[in-house]
């Protein structure tokens, strides 16, 4: 049975659109890496004063990470307009231009082209502006729909991280079982080294027994990596444990990662091993790869 994801990613893209009352509103949001969750909202300044409430519809889905809210508000170019006739204005011309036809005996009579050119007679319709809390709910509603696209990406990504890390945590575990082989052959092959330099040095004389099993067991009680190991293994199942929690754990993700390296610079500072000094190496440049994945997750 395959396990959930629960890891989510801070890097993800949403958008969401929507046409009401003769405007078309567009939200797209981008999130990125950050230390905290911190939402940018950039929307038109006649309508700034809606920039908490999208904010804050934001932040619900939303946990940690840089989201940039870009917002668009315009007028729907395929919804007629409201035209208002300003009738008094109209009939007072009519009335004047009787008037000024029968005093002064002109023929000619006020046509439909002559009242459209008279300024202020024809304007466009105030009606059609959205009442202020109709805009703040299509906003809202607008932004929730973005930021629900946003944690869809967001959670597919953090699928993949997932399972890129506990591939990375897998191979981490076989690093610290070779280095657990290896260790015993540390202090054997020192202790060989030191036999046949004591050896050479006394010219063929047998050397000091007890003299060359107390420095072997001061080398193999400073040489000792199982404690290291002990700690880097437990640090290995808790990332495993993190993993699958339900609650941000990037922060905490990115501090085992930190002891895990500090416990390998340890092991190959230790142990003067080239075999072993191998091993570290591959540790080191593993946890540098889980560390560069972790960096995306929230």
């Amino acid at each position: 049975m395959d396990v959930k994801a629960m890891v989510i990613s801070m890097t993800g893209f949403g958008q969401a659109a929507r046409t009401t009352d003769g405007f078309r509103i567009q939200i797209d949001l981008k999130s990125v890496n950050h230390r905290y969750c911190e939402i940018v909202v950039r929307m038109p300044r006649e309508f700034a004063r809606y920039e908490n409430a999208v904010k804050a519809a934001v932040q619900q889905h939303v946990r940690r990470g840089r989201v940039d809210a870009f917002v668009t508000v315009e007028r729907d170019r395929d919804v007629p307009q409201a035209v208002e006739i300003d009738w008094s204005l109209a009939m007072g011309y009519v009335q004047a231009a009787e008037q000024l036809r029968e005093r002064l005996s002109l023929k000619d009579e006020l046509s439909l082209r002559d009242l459209l050119a008279i300024p202020g007679l024809v304007a466009i319709g105030q009606h059609q502006e959205m009442a202020e809390e109709r805009m703040e709910a299509e906003l809202v509603a607008c932004a929730v729909e973005a930021a629900r696209e946003l944690s869809d990406m967001r959670e597919k990504e953090g699928a993949f991280l997932q399972s890129d890390l506990m591939q990375r945590i897998g191979t981490m575990e076989h690093y610290c079982s070779t280095a657990s082989g290896i260790a015993p052959q540390v202090v054997q092959d020192y202790a060989g080294k030191l036999r046949a330099r004591i050896e050479e040095l006394l010219q063929q004389a047998p050397p000091d027994e007890q003299r060359l099993a107390m420095e072997i067991a001061v080398f193999a009680d400073r040489a000792s990596i199982a404690e290291e190991l002990t700690r880097l293994q437990s640090h290995c199942k808790q990332f495993r444990e993190l993993l699958k929690s339900s609650e941000p754990v990037g922060r905490k993700l990115d501090f085992l990662v930190q002891e895990m390296n500090r416990e390998a610079n340890t092991i190959g500072s230790k142990a003067n091993h080239a075999q072993l000094a191998s091993v570290v190496v591959d540790m080191k440049a593993e946890l540098e790869k889980m560390r560069e994945q972790i960096q995306n997750i929230e």
